[in-house]
């Protein structure tokens, strides 16, 4: 099972309060959309952003919109700018950032956490319900969320399905033993997908199962780590694109690369440090697919960063789209902005102090 080890000193800050929200295969079949429900309106994902931060939202369901959020005059002031590309990338790579969670819709809360509970030895770290809205949230992992990366799941009453789409992967999870994790989640009824064995074209035993919802997770064998919970993976169009991008715009690393020309796909490891200790971010790119069906099922990533003005400048000048300009949210003064990378993917940054102050 999941074997977890104390965090190092080094791992960088959490803001992990921020309210956001494969099979063996890489590719799969595109899904048509199902209508998006609730939606976070200075990010375009279906996710609204009461849930995210605590306040109320003026309508339950909110409706696509052109026009996003934008910080207020007196905050852009504060913005200051880069005299080059050298001078924001020189920036970037001293911020103090870390994946905080990620967030996705299940259509039944208490089933979804009971196999991630029970199956995937997971904890239930907090539970909220906001009945005038319609939703309930719960957030899961392997340790405190100001120290770990953790998953925020969303139910909108009444929701039973939602649509994964094509171009997100699957989550990673890092255990002891894959084979005796495997037999567990077969006991509690769960679906293994890929039966325990080495990874094609390499040594690392895996294993893939899907939770209750269709969501895949890759178990990855792993001796003791401090963040089991340990990968993103989203399918893009053009990977060098992808990687120029998240390592300028987003201050990440390339971790590694690999291709894989018989199965005709390649992956790039991106994150804030090393696998075997933090969470990362695992790009696919499937030879000659360009674009994915993102579905309406999975939302976003939450970021830390010591500045969210030069954050969302940085993002603008390698590429990025901001989708809510940086600024102080309404009614608190937690600073964020939001974005999107070249394939569509969302990505939410939250200022450290700010969400630091509210677990005072």
């Amino acid at each position: 099972m999941v074997r977890i080890i104390p965090m190092a000193s080094s791992i960088r800050p959490s803001l992990s309060s921020f309210k956001l929200c494969n099979t063996t295969a890489r590719s799969s079949l595109s899904v048509s959309p199902l209508p998006t429900y609730r939606r976070f309106a200075f990010l375009g994902s279906a996710v609204p952003q009461s849930q995210f931060f605590g306040l109320k939202a003026s309508k339950p369901w909110r409706g696509e919109s052109s026009n996003l959020g934008v910080a207020a005059a007196g905050n852009m002031a504060q913005a200051s700018t880069f005299a080059s590309q050298e001078n924001a990338l020189e920036w970037v790579k001293k911020d103090k950032r870390r994946m905080l969670h990620v967030v996705y819709h299940v259509g039944d809360l208490d089933r979804t956490i009971k196999f991630y509970t029970e199956c995937l030895g997971m904890k239930l770290l907090r539970k909220r319900d906001i009945p005038d809205e319609r939703y309930t949230n719960a957030f899961l992992g392997y340790g405190p969320e100001d120290s770990h990366f953790v998953i925020e799941l969303t139910y909108n009453y009444g929701v039973d399905k939602y649509d994964i789409g094509s171009g997100f992967g699957h989550f990673g999870i890092a255990v002891e033993d894959v084979a005796k994790t495997v037999e567990l989640i077969k006991a509690k009824g769960g679906k293994v997908t890929r039966e325990p064995g080495p990874v094609k074209g390499g040594s690392t035993v895996i294993a893939f199962i899907e939770d209750p919802d269709g969501y895949k997770f890759e178990l990855l064998e792993r001796g003791p780590t401090p963040e089991p919970l340990c990968q993103v993976m989203l399918r893009v169009g053009d990977l060098d694109r992808s990687i120029s991008f998240y390592e300028k715009g987003f201050g990440m690393e390339l971790l590694r690369k690999r291709d894989n020309p018989e199965y005709k796909y390649t992956i790039a490891m991106m994150g804030y440090g090393p696998e075997d200790k933090s969470a990362v971010l695992e790009l696919t790119y499937n030879y000659g697919v360009t674009a994915y069906d993102k579905g309406n099922a999975y939302a976003q990533i939450a970021i830390g960063t010591d500045d969210v003005y030069k954050t969302a400048e940085a993002i603008k000048l390698f590429g990025g789209k901001i989708t809510r300009e940086p600024g102080p949210l309404p009614g608190i003064n937690t600073k964020i902005t939001a974005c999107l990378d070249p394939d569509g993917w969302k990505t939410v940054f939250v200022d450290n102090i700010d969400f630091l102050k509210e677990f005072e």
